[in-house]
């Protein structure tokens, strides 16, 4: 990554996430540039797209599909305490 030419990206998210975010890659000492990256170059390298990520196995099936977002909410604080 470091030593490319690297090209500056501009994406809109909610505020919850970019807290959740932002407290993930200081919890595992990175970035939020570096969480973003790797994950790209993930994406780039493999046939199925999202279905090959790992994040997508891992949160596969954590909740039924028809969580609605307080229960997607009370599931990640249960994980995360």
């Amino acid at each position: 990554m470091y030593g490319m030419k690297e090209q500056k990206l501009t994406i809109r998210v909610s505020q919850d996430v970019l807290e959740g975010a932002r407290r993930y890659a200081r919890e595992h000492g990175t970035t939020l540039t570096r969480l973003v990256t790797s994950y790209l170059e993930r994406l780039g390298t493999t046939s199925d797209g999202l279905d090959s990520a790992s994040i997508t196995r891992r949160l596969a099936g954590s909740l039924p599909a028809s969580a609605d977002r307080s229960e997607y909410r009370g599931h990640l604080e249960q994980k995360h305490v």
